[in-house]
């Protein structure tokens, strides 16, 4: 009897540390609209410290717990505010960290899906392109469109779903574009294995 392919793995990272983050609700949103197709999973980066190449030697235990979530898994999906038209400090600081010391990037070869949204009606879109920038720098493989969300109070509904019908539909193009990429980029052999 041969061992089930598992669903790939999903890393989640979400450009806020704020207790109450909209992305982090839309971050759980969209892993909702992923179930049966992956398995998701936040990891935290609000714990990081600020990079520093004199600490790359012997990397902090965050650092380190940090590099393993984002090495195991299959996929990573970014959900990021904008902050003064450019991308969070703290997600730049976690994506140095991921990428240091050289040679040692966990960000090679993965797919990645880029989204976010804010109350403004660009919906964060200047800082998904400094984003893109920065990952495909690093060599990531990223999924093509631009899902840029406008963030209003019925976005999310008090069950943790996307609230709007129009807005649940685009973004489920997206998640399930997203769960065929990283199922065509995940070699059945580790699925099986991690099934077993």
């Amino acid at each position: 009897m041969t061992a089930q392919a598992a669903l790939p793995q999903i890393a989640v990272v979400v450009g806020s540390n704020r207790r109450d983050s909209i992305n982090r609700k839309l971050a759980r949103a969209l892993a909702r609209l992923g179930a049966g197709r992956f398995e998701a999973c936040l990891v935290q980066i609000d714990d990081l410290p600020m990079f520093n190449q004199d600490n790359e030697g012997s990397l902090p235990a965050a650092v380190a717990r940090f590099k393993q979530d984002i090495a195991r898994a299959d996929g990573v999906l970014f959900v990021t505010p904008e902050h003064d038209r450019s991308i969070p400090a703290v997600l730049k600081n976690a994506i140095d960290w991921g990428a240091r010391p050289y040679g040692t990037s966990v960000w090679a070869d993965k797919p990645a899906f880029i989204t976010g949204t804010s109350p403004g009606a660009i919906g964060s879109a200047l800082a998904q392109q400094h984003l893109r920038n920065i990952l495909v720098s690093l060599g990531m493989i990223l999924l093509g469109g631009e899902a840029y969300v406008t963030f209003k109070p019925n976005l999310i509904d008090g069950h943790g779903n996307i609230g709007d019908e129009s807005t649940q539909k685009f973004l489920q193009g997206f998640v399930d574009r997203f769960a065929a990429l990283v199922e065509r980029l995940t070699p059945a052999a580790k699925r099986a294995a991690a099934a077993a």
